[in-house]
């Protein structure tokens, strides 16, 4: 019954504690993705730290550097919030290492305890019988079996136990060791946060002193905003009307291959057209352009951006110019600041379906079923029209902006005659 006891007792130890083996392994897994996050933000702080210096030495760049310390403060926010993650994983794994220590610690007591116990019953009982006597005064052969099963199921247990022993200590030792890195982790951590929340401060000092400058030059700021917005309105109605052209075209097309078909089918597609007065700005696709629209659908949230690296500087909306509230915003993209010959790539496969030169800016357009990708102000092209493009291949290079000296890549997305959002398709950074 004792016996009994003691094996269930050892039972339900081993199931708790691989119930807390089982959450180690989840919260590594968490702890990795958290590492993982955290080097992603550095990368972006220190993407944005080179622009940042090449920006100050620009005196035509003033929004632009509010702008991305805009983004760098964005940026160390989040890496600060990534550590406070980090470290309290490292608490909580403290803390679980600890309870495992203690549960292992009291294994170890019922299993010398145990063994003890074994070793003592052993000795007291040496010269009462000793094993072949034991085996041989059996009554009959299956008894004799009996009995010598069950001193070899013993021998087995004796070196099995202290097996187990020896293990026991081991994890413990092992335990032990990963608490003190832990903590010399955790040390290191707390000292990075520390620096991070004075570089924060720093950013948000110079944002401050950048804002109140450009105060000063307020009237001129906008005139140039305003200036333009009215370029880029333009640039946008020409894109929009290249948009609708490629539809059209696209359905002309379409709609010539359909007249050798069946009288039925023809008719089907009368009354498709005429049941949507709207349909001429939608392209009817082939079952492989159907695949790849579905595709680009599903990688919603998941496309690469168009650039390597670089920071955001304007978003995308309608809204007023966050350091010169005077001047409303337009925006059907996106605008990213990049180093001097960054190539724009394409975010996901597709076909260009246009290359234009508008106002001495150079634009390309891929679609990819019924949505097309507009990658702008590129300074060289190296696609041509009716290119099969890859996701990731270059399009061309990012030119400087004339305005401010600086290399923009402005980029959207379309549904056939409809502007998108590009940051619900973009992956987050």
């Amino acid at each position: 019954m004792q016996r009994r006891i003691v094996f269930l007792s050892f039972f339900l130890y081993i199931t708790v504690t691989c119930c807390l083996i089982g959450t180690v392994g989840a919260q590594t897994k968490s702890s990795s993705q958290l590492k993982k996050d955290k080097q992603n933000i550095e990368r972006e702080i220190a993407n944005t730290q080179s622009l940042l210096k090449k920006t100050e030495k620009n005196q035509k760049a003033s929004l632009q550097q509010i702008a991305v310390l805009r983004q760098q403060i964005s940026n160390r926010e989040k890496l600060i919030t990534a550590l406070n993650d980090e470290i309290l994983q490292m608490e909580q794994q403290q803390a679980l290492n600890q309870e495992l220590i203690q549960n292992l610690q009291k294994k170890l007591e019922y299993m010398k305890a145990d063994y003890a116990q074994v070793v003592y019953m052993a000795y007291r009982n040496r010269r009462l019988m000793d094993k072949v006597t034991f085996i041989l005064a059996a009554d009959d052969f299956s008894q004799m079996f009996r009995r010598m099963r069950f001193y070899s199921i013993f021998s087995q247990n004796v070196r099995s136990q202290s097996e187990k022993i020896t293990k026991t200590q081991e994890e413990l030792k092992q335990k032990n060791e990963e608490i003190i890195a832990l903590k010399e982790e955790k040390l290191k951590l707390l000292s990075g946060k520390e620096t991070e929340i004075k570089q924060l401060e720093t950013d948000r000092r110079q944002k401050t002193k950048n804002a109140e400058q450009l105060k000063k030059q307020s009237q001129q700021l906008a005139a140039d905003l305003k200036s333009k917005q009215a370029q880029r309105r333009n640039i946008e109605a020409a894109i929009k009307n290249a948009i609708a052209a490629e539809v059209a075209a696209a359905n002309a097309k379409r709609s010539n291959a359909n007249k050798g078909k069946s009288g039925s089918g023809s008719s089907t597609a009368s009354k498709g057209s005429s049941s949507n007065p709207r349909n001429t700005a939608t392209v009817s696709l082939t079952p492989e352009e159907q695949t790849l629209n579905n595709s680009f659908i599903n990688n919603k949230g998941k496309l690469p951006w168009p650039v390597v690296k670089g920071a955001k500087v304007s978003d995308f909306g309608h809204y007023p110019h966050p350091d010169v509230p005077s001047v409303m915003i337009d925006n059907h993209g996106i605008d990213i600041l990049v180093d001097a010959g960054t190539p724009a790539r394409a975010v996901f496969n597709g076909e260009v379906t246009a290359i234009l030169d508008i106002m001495g800016t150079k634009v390309v357009m891929v679609r990819h079923g019924e949505y097309i990708t507009v990658y702008q102000n590129l300074a060289s092209v190296n696609v041509q029209k009716g290119n099969k493009v890859t996701t990731k291949q270059t399009l061309g290079t990012v030119a400087k902006n004339a305005s401010s000296n600086t290399y923009e890549l402005h980029f959207e997305v379309w549904k056939n005659n409809s502007n998108l959002n590009p940051n619900d398709w973009l992956a987050r950074k």
